[in-house]
Formats: C-alpha cells, structure tokens, sequence
C-alpha cells in the first residue's frame, strides 16, 4: 500500500533553500555533528528513520565514517536521496529505503546508532516506534533524535493554523513525555534538552530573509502564489515557536548492554 506523498515538489524545494541542499529540518550538518557529538561512527551502522532527501545520513557517512541506510515511507525522497547518493560517490557507505510505517523490517541488533531528526514528530505511536528503536540497536547502542515537540496542553488556534499551512501530519509530546516513553521502551542514560532558545532566533531570521533577500529567488524558482503560501507558513511558525508553544528539543538514549 503506498503511502500519500506530503512532501511535495514545492515544499522541498523552499527546505532545501532555507535549510541547505539535502536537509529538511534546520541546522544543516551542524546540527547533525551536535547530535552525534562524542560517538565514534568510523565503521558503525546506522539507522536514518526518516531520512528525507539523504542530507543527514550522506553527512554521517562522508563526515564520520558511518555505514548508513535511511529509511522513508515516501518513494519520491528516497529517489532524491538515492540519486543524491550516488552524485556524491557514496553509494557504497549509504542506501535508501521506502518503508511503510509500523514494525522496522530489521533483525534484532542491527544498528549501533538509530537517529532521527524531524521524523518522530510525526508518528503518533511514539511508544511503539521507540521500541522497535530499541530492538534493532545492538546492545550499548545509542539513539539520538531532533524534534519539533510542544508545550504543555491543547494546541492553540495559531498551533493549528501553522498545522494547516504546512499541510503535513503532526504528532506532538512534550519533551518530558518523550523522556518517559523512551525509559518505558528500555533505553537508559537518558538525556533530554530543550533548544528552543536557538530556534526561535533562527525561524525569526529565516522568515525576515524569505519576505526579503530571498523572496525573489523563491518566486522564480516556486512561482508567485506558492511563495506567497511558504512565507506565510514561516510566519505562522514564527508565531506558535516565539509564543513557547512548539520546541526545538533532543533525546538520546542508550540500550542497555
């Protein structure tokens, strides 16, 4: 059964301007080494859930030395990561996979580092994909996501608006939410951070370059109605992001030896 693409043409397009060729959550390669920092991957395999167009796992294999397949339940970005793969020679340390969502189709310690960035924010069973996570990590080994996660409560009407203008699925915890599912999923050396403060002072400059030096580019390369859409979109983010209402966080975790 395939799986309705949200990712569209478009909206890919406008990421990978704002947040760099091959990323799709902010940060770039920056927030990748800041997710990995203290790990040693020369050699080691690791899970990408979520892997989008390749940028993190592409970066993970050429930077740190990692053996790397990515996963993804959308067949159009795991054709661009796989094409990007190969344009930059490493088609051997990195494959792409389409899945769909549920169970990992991998034996049991399989990885030595699961690592996610922007991707558990949108499944709702969090329990359940924490669990598989830590089935396929070999004993000692490590997970580390980035999110988009939210406040305590109800989501706002502005949280709601940003939800209907970025036209994907959403499936916010809290950060202390996360810290309790991963322990219930068995991971130890749990460690949870709140990075907020940076994103809000990025996603205000994003949007100010979008309505401004960047706006031409994004029309001639989106046309005028979607760049109208996008900048809008960023501005409802600003919004709900400088409010407290949605965070910027990591989690990591260890499987126990």
């Amino acid at each position: 059964m395939s799986h309705e693409t949200e990712y569209h043409d478009a909206m890919v397009t406008l990421l990978e301007l704002v947040w760099g060729r091959g990323y799709m959550a902010p940060g770039g390669a920056g927030n990748v080494d800041r997710m990995v920092a203290g790990l040693d991957l020369r050699g080691q395999r690791v899970l990408d859930l979520g892997c989008g167009i390749g940028g993190p796992a592409l970066h993970l294999a050429a930077r740190h030395g990692a053996r790397v397949v990515g996963i993804d339940i959308e067949e159009p970005l795991v054709a661009r990561a796989t094409r990007a793969a190969r344009e930059q020679g490493l088609a051997d340390a990195v494959r792409f996979e389409t899945v769909e969502p549920g169970p990992l189709a991998f034996p049991d310690a399989s990885f030595d580092l699961v690592f996610s960035s922007g991707a558990i924010t949108q499944i709702a069973d969090k329990a359940g994909i924490f669990r598989e996570c830590c089935r396929v990590l070999k004993p000692g080994g490590h997970l580390s996501c980035y999110d988009w996660m939210k406040s305590e409560g109800e989501y706002s009407p502005d949280m709601l608006y940003f939800f209907e203008m970025e036209g994907l699925t959403y499936a916010m915890e809290t950060l202390e939410r996360h810290g309790e599912i991963l322990a219930a999923a068995g991971f130890v050396d749990i460690e949870l951070e709140d990075a907020s403060d940076w994103y809000r002072r990025e996603s205000r400059r994003e949007y100010e370059a979008m309505r401004g030096a960047l706006y031409p580019r994004i029309v001639e390369l989106l046309g005028e109605k979607d760049a109208r859409h996008f900048v809008e979109d960023w501005r409802s983010m600003v919004v709900v992001c400088e409010r407290g209402e949605m965070r910027q966080c990591y989690c990591r975790g260890r499987k126990p030896q």
